[in-house]
């Protein structure tokens, strides 16, 4: 049995009070993900942005908003774990200033500066220790496979899943599964629980019982 972190749906950057920066993700793949590592036996946290869905009632879920808390979280926990499947789709980038009122209209323009925020998968990518695996996911929409294979080398994956903006808010997905060499283990379509299985058999034949 793997003890196995997962982040899942999106995270919330704030502009004030009320309004934030966001993405479609709808937490589903993540808990897809989650479902068919305990099939298979296997612990399953599950590090979630805001979502409307309900995880399995067999994992822990520990809930957060920005991506920084997802970091921090993922950070703390990630050492006690066998691997980490990053589902989540983080905001990867956050105002400089937040205001701690709502911005009103004006009449003129807004103009909001936007800072890098800090990458999950990598760091644990870069953390790994004593076995420990991570596999990351990549949602392209242009250069599919070169992003995706770029990703998994400088993220430090073991594998990494490539989808598509077509899969948020869906109950399907296709997705093309890369391992850490950079080939096509297997490119699978279909309903998100399927293709999660998929997945997960070869994270379980290659990463946790290789």
């Amino acid at each position: 049995m793997a003890r196995i972190l997962i982040t899942s749906g999106p995270t919330r950057q704030h502009l004030d009070p009320v309004r934030y920066l966001t993405n479609n993700s709808s937490g589903q793949m993540g808990s897809a993900i989650a479902v068919a590592a305990l099939a298979l036996g296997h612990e399953v946290t599950i590090v979630s942005g805001p979502v409307s869905i309900t995880y399995p009632a067999e994992a822990t879920v520990v809930p957060v908003v920005s991506t920084q808390e997802m970091f921090e979280t993922c950070v703390q926990l990630f050492p006690d774990f066998s691997g980490a499947i990053g589902v989540a789709a983080p905001c990867d980038y956050k105002p400089l200033l937040v205001s701690p009122e709502k911005i009103a209209k004006t009449g003129m323009p807004l103009q909001v500066e936007l800072h890098e925020t800090r990458d999950i998968i990598a760091h644990l990518g870069a953390q790994k220790r004593n076995g420990q695996w991570v596999v990351g996911f990549a949602l392209e929409t242009h250069d599919e496979r070169f992003r995706a294979l770029a990703k998994l080398e400088t993220k430090c994956c073991d594998m990494i899943v490539l989808n598509r903006p077509e899969a948020m808010q869906s109950d399907s997905n296709q997705v093309e599964l890369f391992d850490v060499t950079g080939s096509c283990l297997a490119n699978v379509g279909g309903l998100k629980k399927d293709v999660a299985s998929e997945i997960l058999k070869y994270i379980d034949a290659l990463l946790i019982n290789s």
